[in-house]
């Protein structure tokens, strides 16, 4: 017969175990960042991949943000460039230009709220000039907050140059 004390034996067990798997996976063999100030990293993203229904390296330059900050580093410590080109250009586009870009008159960006998330946190999204020009779009169809630059290699060796850790992200 199962009573109320052998539930709450089970019960206790229960939260006991969770409690412990808790403790195991923050165990002090994880390695953590030791770098906790003037982070400064650049994501080199030209791929037109889809993760969670964005673009892939957007979705993964928000966990990337998440990761240090369960890690206890200061958001503003952070200095994230995503540089943007090539076939992920259009993620950055407003949404007449986006449905023009993907050929569908009822598309909206789906990007245009992890973008928006990024840029309040301090992240850089810039756009290369030499993709906005070969697909002629013009700066007024571009998201707000976006920056727009010269070219994406030049930009990217700037960064670096500037010591920024190069992030190809594929």
């Amino acid at each position: 017969m199962f009573n109320r004390f052998h539930l709450l034996k089970w019960v206790v067990a229960f939260v006991l175990s969770l409690t412990l798997s808790d403790i195991a996976y923050a165990a002090p063999n994880v390695i953590k960042v030791e770098q906790k100030k003037d982070i400064k990293i650049v994501y080199d993203i030209n791929q037109n991949d889809i993760e969670a229904g964005i673009g892939k390296a957007l979705y993964y330059a928000r966990g990337l943000l998440e990761a240090y900050k369960d890690q206890n580093v200061p958001m503003d410590q952070l200095h994230i460039s995503l540089v943007i080109h090539g076939a992920a250009g259009y993620w950055l586009l407003k949404d007449e230009a986006y449905q023009n870009a993907t050929g569908n008159p009822f598309d909206v960006n789906p990007n245009t709220k992890v973008v928006q998330e990024l840029l309040d946190h301090g992240v850089s999204v810039e756009l290369c000039h030499v993709t906005m020009k070969a697909h002629h779009w013009d700066a007024s169809e571009i998201l707000p907050g976006v920056k727009i630059v010269f070219d994406a290699y030049t930009r990217i060796v700037d960064l670096e140059m500037k010591g920024y850790a190069y992030i190809k992200f594929v």
